[in-house]
């Protein structure tokens, strides 16, 4: 089968497979979607789940995450890792959401990659699991399934996996499908173990690029 072919029934196997599927990040408003993917590189979901707990108690609004300084939020943050440069990038994005769109995020793509330390990664998330728009979210798990599968040849950079993927997926299937293939590679394409290929519901159709 060509590539998208493979791409259709890798969303159908994995939709059955995962029928439910979201962010793993906690959060109730589009702010803190866009603090907590910050505090996620490098970092695990469930530690950044339990850091920003105390970070939003504190400052509960856009504009009292804007109006702390760089060194109080560094404080509350260091436990997801490099600290001082996530901490330098949040309040600079919370500045720039004040005093430039109202203390929203806006709803453009490009206007989320204007905001400090917003990468297209971020700028997707947001825009799928915020705004309902197609969003292509290539973290590590999604490059190295598309990799091992077969949807992509060789290609590590984000940017150019997310290309290819917007050539290969219905629109409305995006979203979804990059929460699904980081479900699957927590759960069993793993990166530090052996993936476990005898229990993979993709195990027929993939090419087992390990």
């Amino acid at each position: 089968m060509d590539k998208q072919q493979l791409a259709l029934t890798v969303i159908e196997k994995l939709k059955q497979e995962y029928p439910h599927t979201a962010c793993t990040l906690d959060y109730d408003e589009a702010w803190k979607l866009l603090v907590s993917v910050r505090l996620a590189a490098q970092c695990t979901d469930a530690r950044v789940n339990v850091v920003v707990k105390e970070l939003f108690a504190r400052y509960p609004s856009v504009d009292a995450l804007a109006e702390a300084t760089v060194e109080q939020i560094e404080e509350i943050v260091k436990p997801c890792g490099l600290g001082h440069s996530k901490a330098k990038d949040i309040h600079g994005c919370m500045v720039m959401l004040r005093d430039q769109f109202g203390s929203k995020v806006p709803d453009d793509f490009n206007a989320l990659l204007s905001l400090p330390g917003v990468g297209r990664k971020s700028a997707n998330l947001i825009m799928g699991d915020v705004f309902g728009k197609p969003a292509v979210v290539t973290d590590t798990h999604c490059i190295r399934l598309c990799n091992r599968i077969g949807l992509v040849d060789g290609i590590k950079e984000p940017a150019k996996v997310e290309k290819a993927l917007w050539k290969l997926l219905p629109p409305e299937e995006t979203n979804d499908f990059c929460h699904r293939m980081v479900d699957h590679g927590r759960a069993v394409c793993t990166a530090r173990t052996k993936p476990m290929c005898e229990a993979c519901v993709l195990q027929d159709i993939c090419e087992k690029n390990i």
